[in-house]
């Protein structure tokens, strides 16, 4: 312990702590929590100021916050909502998202902008549901046509791109076929599990124990799902693919199995919740403030160019889509739903390190990845906000025929 410094996690934290509380009191500055506190690890870091690094405690606990936060947005999965013409436009809709992706992704690729373009396109198929469910829950968005077709947008994004992320881009792994293979024996390990659980849950015993110990200090409900999370994360290592896919499918394989969480455990999402976004999650955004490469944005005016051209093809990829949401939602609310589908952030980071770490990616453009990404979750939500509510207004003021 004499060994370990405390310095910058406590900056870290000071930060997590300050950014929030400074925007609880000022309601409506519409801004991102993680956007600020990004930046400001930027302004801490070594580049500038000099206050915080990326040492040993801040990298761990920066591993571990990015697992949790997408082991949130597996819980997040909610298969009930993915039925019927929600399912079908939804799927359609990243379909087309695919299809352009590819397009962009080597389109960039021969305009010497990236050097990966199955990197580039994965990058820019996902969508940061953390960010998008406050848009969805003003006023009862979520319950809407509206929100559903968002969220099952968001749910292929996080889905499909974890997916492919591990796929294609498997350290263990020389080959796809091989991956192939591997994520096959993945998928079936998930499946024995998630049925050793649901057949775990419906035992009285068990359940009775779960329901007692859940809110005492033994916490067994977080506790378990923590176990499961690194479970998973590890046996992603063992299987040779993207430790992002382990912990997105822990959360997904939580959300299926505890099915009654609104009768009888209905603080357990809270308390995961406060786990992650009150204590490990913060710590990976503002570390990747801190590691974030501003003089390979700023020295080189060709890459700081990029910061536009990557903003423009999360809009093409993710918002053209949407539009296949016109009958459904009307023209305004397509585009507000194509605004939150191309807001994407978390992923960006954890894919660009990812890529970095394989050498498919420079810093520099991982820099600029990073940056379009901040723009987007400033303004794209906003903006879609925005629009939703001036199409109620319309829609209200129009008198009856």
């Amino acid at each position: 312990m004499t060994d370990v410094s405390f310095d910058s996690l406590t900056v870290v934290f000071g930060i997590a702590f300050v950014v929030p509380l400074v925007l609880g009191f000022v309601p409506r500055l519409r801004i991102p929590a993680v956007v600020v506190e990004i930046v400001l690890g930027i302004i801490v870091g070594p580049q500038v100021l000099g206050w915080a690094r990326v040492d040993d405690a801040v990298a761990v606990l920066s591993v571990i916050g990015l697992a949790f936060l997408l082991f949130l947005c597996g819980l997040d999965v909610d298969l009930d909502r993915l039925r019927g013409r929600v399912l079908s436009l939804a799927a359609w809709s990243f379909s087309l998202s695919l299809v352009l992706a590819l397009i962009v992704g080597f389109t960039l690729d021969l305009a010497g902008l990236v050097r990966s373009p199955l990197l580039a396109a994965v990058i820019l198929t996902a969508t940061s549901l953390g960010l998008v469910l406050p848009a969805l829950k003003e006023d009862g968005r979520n319950v809407t046509m509206f929100g559903q077709l968002v969220f099952a947008g968001a749910t292929f994004g996080n889905l499909v791109s974890a997916l492919l992320l591990s796929l294609l881009f498997s350290r263990d792994a020389n080959d796809v076929g091989t991956r192939v293979v591997l994520l096959g024996g993945f998928s079936a390990t998930i499946c024995v599990l998630a049925l050793a659980l649901t057949r775990h849950r419906m035992g009285m015993p068990v359940s009775k124990v779960l329901v007692r110990l859940q809110d005492t200090t033994a916490q067994i409900r977080v506790r378990g799902a923590t176990f499961l999370l690194l479970l998973l994360v590890l046996a992603a290592q063992e299987f040779g693919l993207a430790v992002i896919l382990g912990a997105f499918i822990a959360g997904a394989v939580v959300s299926v199995v505890d099915r009654d969480i609104e009768t009888t455990h209905p603080l357990f999402r809270v308390k995961l919740d406060a786990v992650g976004y009150g204590f490990v999650i913060p710590v990976f955004m503002v570390a990747a403030g801190l590691s974030f490469d501003v003089d390979a944005l700023i020295d080189h005016p060709s890459v700081l160019v990029r910061v536009p051209v990557f903003l423009f093809a999360l809009l093409l990829v993710r918002g053209v889509p949407a539009l296949l949401y016109r009958p459904a939602l009307g023209l305004r609310r397509s585009i507000a739903a194509g605004l939150l589908l191309a807001t994407s952030l978390p992923f960006i980071v954890a894919a660009t390190e990812i890529g970095q770490s394989m050498g498919v990616i420079t810093r520099s453009t991982a820099a600029a990845f990073v940056t379009a990404g901040l723009v987007s979750a400033l303004v794209f939500p906003m903006t879609a906000v925005a629009l939703v509510r001036r199409t109620q207004r319309v829609e209200v003021g129009t008198p009856r025929r």
